[in-house]
């Protein structure tokens, strides 16, 4: 019968094989924290440049994530169905509740339009864009005030004639990216 005898060196050469082998694989490149935010700050610039020309198409779409009343009650809703759509020179605001079936069909109302008066501010220093718009609809005269930001997120506060307002929080869409579903106008 053989027997095995136990060699200290063959388990060290074996353990260094091992090391030096891990050692090699794990250098990879590493980024400074600077080289990383120089990095990010460049992405973003990208991303306000596409914005840039996705706003002035006016050819997006505010997909909400958060609805929030003037009160500062937030509630969480569907994208899809709570939106806030420009396309040219019409806009569709819309309100959805997969709770019951509401005015337009999808629990809530639309208001569709034309647009008025659209301005675009650019803040170069903080990467962000600053909407104000008038969408004149069969429902009434409604101002928007919208916030867009380069990482895609956006904020736009609603007021009309009646005391109250809408503020919807989500993400900016271009139009053909955009997965919203348009209930009908009853009027």
């Amino acid at each position: 019968m053989k027997t095995l005898k136990f060699k200290p060196e063959y388990l060290l050469l074996t353990i260094g094989l091992f090391l030096v082998s891990f050692d090699c694989s794990s250098q990879d490149i590493k980024l400074t924290r600077q080289e990383k935010k120089e990095a990010e700050r460049a992405q973003q610039y990208l991303n306000f440049q596409a914005l840039d020309s996705l706003l002035r198409n006016k050819c997006f779409v505010l997909e909400a994530d958060w609805l929030e009343n003037g009160y500062g009650v937030r509630r969480h809703v569907m994208s899809d169905i709570n939106f806030i759509m420009v396309n040219s020179q019409k806009a569709v605001i819309q309100t959805g509740s997969v709770s019951s079936i509401g005015w337009n069909g999808v629990g809530g109302s639309t208001a569709e339009g034309n647009i008025s008066g659209m301005k675009i501010e650019r803040n170069e220093k903080k990467l962000a864009f600053f909407l104000r718009f008038t969408v004149v609809s069969n429902l009434g005269y409604y101002d928007v005030a919208m916030t867009v930001y380069s990482n895609n997120d956006a904020r736009a506060t609603i007021s009309g004639l009646t005391p109250g307002k809408l503020v919807y929080d989500g993400k900016i869409e271009a139009l053909y990216n955009s997965r919203v579903y348009k209930g009908h106008n009853p009027i």
